[in-house]
C-alpha cells in the first residue's frame, strides 16, 4: 500500500520541479491501493506543489448539449476521472467558466491563468487555459492514463488551423457563473467525421521519447510520462506542418522524420 510520502517521492523521480506549472490527466485506478485512497493522492500532490502552479482537466463535453445546455461552474462534475471531481472541490482550487473543457487550478498565479474563458468559442484556443501552458512552459503529466487523453494536442490542432475539426455551427451553450449570473457563450464543437481522432493522438509518445520532451516513469503502480508543453506543440506543429491528416490514422511516425 502506498503512502502520501510514496507518491510524493514518485513525482520528484519523474522530474516534477514543486515551482512547475503542471497540469495532470489521471487514473486513479492506475496507481494501485493507497493509504487513504484518492484523497491522499491529492494531498500529497498538492502538498509537494504548493509553490507552482498545479491544474486538473475538469472537462464536461461528454454531458453539456443542446438541450442540457448550462454550464454550472460551481457544482457540474468533470467527466475525466475521480481525482479530478475531488481536486476542484479542495479549498482555495478556481474552476475556469469554459463550458465543455474547463480547467480547475491552484497557486499564486491561479485567478490569472483560469481568467477569460467565457469569452473562448472554441474548446481549446490559443488564448484560452490550453495555450497558456505553452506560454508557461507547463509540464503535462499522464498519471497512469493514454497519452490518446490528450486535449492539447486537440489545442494544437486548433492552433494549426488544421480543417475537418471544428464544426461549422455554434452550439447554443451557456455559462451559470458561481455569483448566480447566466452568461450566453455560444461554441463550436470538435468535429470527427472519421470518429475520434484523438485515439490516435498516442503516435507521438515514440517522438516525444526520442526527442527527450517526455520522460517516462512510474508513480504509484501507474505507468506514467510527463511531457513539455513547448516541446510537444513544437513537434507536433513541425509534423502537422508536413501532413495535415496525421491523426486520421494510428500509423507511426516515420522514421526518417525523427
Amino acid at each position: 500500500m502506498y503512502t502520501k510520502q510514496d507518491i510524493i517521492g514518485d513525482l520528484v523521480n519523474m522530474g516534477i520541479h514543486s515551482t512547475d506549472t503542471l497540469l495532470i490527466h489521471s487514473s486513479m485506478k492506475a496507481i494501485g491501493e493507497v493509504d487513504g485512497g484518492a484523497d491522499t493522492v491529492i494531498d500529497a500532490i498538492m502538498e509537494y506543489m504548493k509553490q507552482g502552479l498545479l491544474i486538473f482537466p475538469t472537462h464536461t463535453w461528454e454531458q453539456i448539449n443542446d438541450e442540457y445546455r448550462v454550464f454550472k461552474v460551481a457544482t457540474e462534475p468533470s467527466c475525466v476521472g475521480l481525482l479530478t471531481n475531488l481536486f476542484m472541490k479542495r479549498p482555495g482550487v478556481l474552476r475556469s467558466w469554459h463550458p465543455t473543457h474547463s480547467v480547475a487550478a491552484i497557486g499564486e498565479e491561479a485567478e490569472e491563468y483560469i481568467s477569460g474563458e467565457e469569452y473562448s468559442d472554441t474548446p481549446c484556443p490559443r488564448s484560452g487555459c490550453w495555450g497558456k501552458l505553452y506560454d508557461r512552459g507547463a509540464k503535462i503529466l499522464f498519471l497512469g492514463c493514454s497519452p490518446k487523453k490528450n486535449t492539447y494536442l486537440h489545442g494544437v490542432e486548433e492552433w494549426n488551423q488544421i480543417g475537418n475539426r471544428l464544426t461549422d455551427f455554434y452550439h447554443p451553450y451557456q455559462i451559470l457563473t458561481p455569483n448566480g449570473r447566466l452568461i450566453d457563450r455560444p461554441m463550436r464543437g470538435h468535429h470527427n467525421p472519421i470518429g475520434d481522432i484523438s485515439q490516435n493522438y498516442d503516435k507521438m509518445m515514440a517522438p516525444y521519447l526520442h526527442h527527450g520532451i517526455a520522460k517516462e516513469g512510474m508513480i504509484g503502480d501507474a505507468k506514467s510520462y510527463l511531457c513539455d508543453a513547448v516541446g510537444m506543440a513544437e513537434l507536433t506543429s513541425s509534423y502537422l506542418q508536413r501532413d495535415p491528416d496525421l491523426f486520421l490514422t494510428g500509423d507511426p511516425i516515420p522514421d526518417e522524420w525523427l
